[in-house]
């Protein structure tokens, strides 16, 4: 959708994504590299019980699946920035899922506006384990 389409309040359902724990340890060695993320036993030894999920594949499993609805398509630019709140500890096992909301629209010249989308993701127990904000230049129509 071109910026001039967008409307505050719109709003897309993201489809249920797993945390896969081989994925999740994975991740984990390559980028986030504690043992918080990859050693089992140490995890057993914290108030966690369990190994958690890293924030950032957290968000990423939840972005990839935004990806298959998002507003902008073909006419996204570029993004320019992204913030993660990590509300609740993300397992493996756990399905997130959420909703991605335009809660902002700036116009900033004839040829393209920002768009801020939100995001909201939910455990399998509905409860909130983390939210997104991303800016992303979009396409104006012309």
């Amino acid at each position: 959708m071109y910026f001039d389409e967008l409307k505050l309040g719109m709003s897309v359902e993201i489809a249920p994504a797993p945390i896969i724990k081989e994925k999740m340890i994975e991740f984990a060695k390559d980028y986030d590299n504690i043992p918080l993320h990859t050693d089992e036993e140490y995890a057993k030894t914290t108030h966690f019980g369990k190994l958690i999920a890293p924030g950032v594949m957290s968000f990423m499993v939840v972005w990839a699946k935004y990806l298959e609805v998002d507003f902008f398509g073909e006419q996204l630019l570029a993004g320019k920035a992204t913030k993660i709140e990590w509300i609740k500890p993300v397992f493996a096992g756990d399905i997130l899922s959420g909703k991605a909301t335009i809660t902002k629209l700036e116009t900033r010249n004839e040829k393209n506006g920002l768009v801020e989308v939100s995001i909201s993701a939910f455990n399998q127990n509905g409860e909130l384990v983390l939210t997104g904000i991303t800016e992303a230049i979009v396409k104006r129509k012309r």
